[in-house]
């Protein structure tokens, strides 16, 4: 069951979102956000909930990031596990990295100042060009801790932040919101670019695990963040439960069209392709949460999978 709290006149409060949503039974197959690259910028101390807007906004004109945004860049803030304190003129570590299939890369730049980004080429990353640091190997675990966006980011999301420290330091990173609130703990790999969510501090080393082996794990994947849509992301794990596939690109969706009120999603996993009519599905299940005043979940399923 999902835990509860007391509040100060001994009432019983509602779960938050996360922990309902683990409550009610929720897939977490094709719930990623979409992203197919990224600017990550160092920010320690405490993050207010539009921190990440004000931080950008001293380095980019805001429709600069705006156009970067539409074209699959995501900026992000992350801070190293545990609690650090700003301190004025620190060095501060940027990554700029890019998730698309067959040429993901990794690279880092050290600056004083955020004024010091101006110069990024903000569309070439976007685009997925390289050249704009030191090429760094990876990958990045990132955890969502953003707890002033959602509680149950910063409730679930630091014991899996500091279980993975302790095993890959270096290679770990508190990040700002990655969206999905529900799914907390949340764990973005990059630039491999897979999500998983609901995530325990055991699970999440084993996510880790076969990231660092070139492999993606199958369960609690929210999906793919540079595939193509939620139907997209959907199918390619339909496809790699189905086959046993685990490589970073050994199943993708290369087409997507409408089928009736579903989506009809063609999937080449290695030498075979695989057509997957995608639906949504109806609520599964609901109830109340502390975070949101009610939670629904929903879903896809697979109405049909024949290679073709």
């Amino acid at each position: 069951m999902a835990e509860a709290g007391i509040c100060s006149s001994g009432r019983t409060t509602a779960p938050g979102c996360a922990a309902l949503t683990r409550e009610l039974g929720g897939e977490p197959a094709g719930t990623a956000a979409r992203m197919t690259s990224w600017l990550l910028v160092e920010h320690p101390g405490s993050w207010a909930p539009d921190v990440l807007e004000d931080v950008m906004a001293e380095a980019f004109p805001a429709s600069r990031l705006d156009a970067a945004r539409d074209a699959g860049l995501r900026p992000l803030l992350i801070r190293k596990p545990g609690r650090h304190a700003r301190v004025e003129g620190a060095s501060r570590a940027v990554y700029l990295a890019s998730g698309r299939p067959g040429h993901r890369w990794l690279e880092r730049l050290d600056v004083t100042g955020l004024g010091e980004l101006a110069h990024l080429d903000l569309e070439a990353v976007a685009a997925g060009r390289h050249g704009h640091g030191e090429p760094v190997s990876g990958p990045l675990f990132l955890v969502c801790t953003h707890g002033s966006k959602d509680l149950c980011c910063a409730v679930f999301g630091r014991p899996v932040v500091a279980g993975l420290a302790q095993n890959h330091p270096g290679h770990v990173w508190e990040v700002s919101h990655v969206g999905g609130d529900r799914w907390a703990g949340n764990l973005l790999t990059v630039p491999d670019g897979y999500l998983h969510g609901s995530l325990a501090v055991t699970e999440a080393e084993l996510v880790a695990k076969e990231a660092l082996g070139g492999n993606v794990r199958l369960e609690q994947l929210r999906g793919r963040t540079s595939a193509e849509s939620p139907w997209s992301q959907f199918a390619e794990i339909e496809i790699r439960g189905r086959t046993g596939l685990r490589g970073l690109d050994a199943v993708l969706a290369v087409a997507e069209e409408p089928s009736g009120d579903a989506r009809k999603v063609l999937v080449a996993a290695n030498e075979r392709r695989y057509e997957v009519v995608v639906r949504r599905t109806p609520s599964t299940a609901s109830g109340h949460s502390r975070c949101s005043a009610r939670v629904v979940l929903s879903g896809f399923e697979a109405e049909s999978v024949r290679e073709v």
